[in-house]
């Protein structure tokens, strides 16, 4: 996999992305601040990236915020039509050995929406823990979230 700053074009692509659901939760279209946030290259500045294949297939993006506490922030997608294949581990490997690389942070950390028993058995496996529940207002509606973290 290839992973280089985020394009614009590469931006409009992912915002046009649809997950079946349970998981059109993760629709960009459904939150329009993220919408904004991922359309105007000056708020994802040097913090969202796109990830390609070995054919140079757009398969996914991650964003890593540095937060105050020495921690990135790890925001990630895989395009719908590879989600629930078993490619999870080694993606989620290869975006955080880039941000190992880009960032040096201390530790990582996600958040994930509760119902996701997919993704957080994912993020498990590669070593996140779970640090705290909550509840979050997003996509129209106040959902459970997971937060994991993990040691760089």
């Amino acid at each position: 996999m290839t992973i280089a700053q985020m394009t614009q074009a590469e931006a409009e692509t992912i915002a046009d992305w649809r997950y079946e659901p349970p998981f059109d939760f993760y629709d960009t279209r459904a939150d329009e601040e993220q919408v904004e946030h991922l359309l105007d290259a000056e708020r994802r500045s040097d913090r969202a990236f796109s990830v390609r294949d070995e054919g140079g297939d757009l398969v996914g993006f991650f964003t890593f915020t540095p937060a105050d506490d020495g921690a990135i922030v790890v925001g990630l997608g895989l395009r719908p039509d590879l989600t629930g294949r078993g490619l999870g581990h080694s993606f989620v490997e290869e975006g955080l050995a880039f941000a190992r690389g880009r960032f040096a942070p201390e530790r990582f950390r996600l958040s994930v929406a509760e119902f996701n028993r997919r993704a957080i058995k994912v993020y498990a496996r590669v070593g996140f823990a779970r640090t705290r529940s909550f509840v979050h207002e997003t996509n129209g509606g106040v959902f459970s979230f997971v937060e994991m973290e993990k040691p760089a």
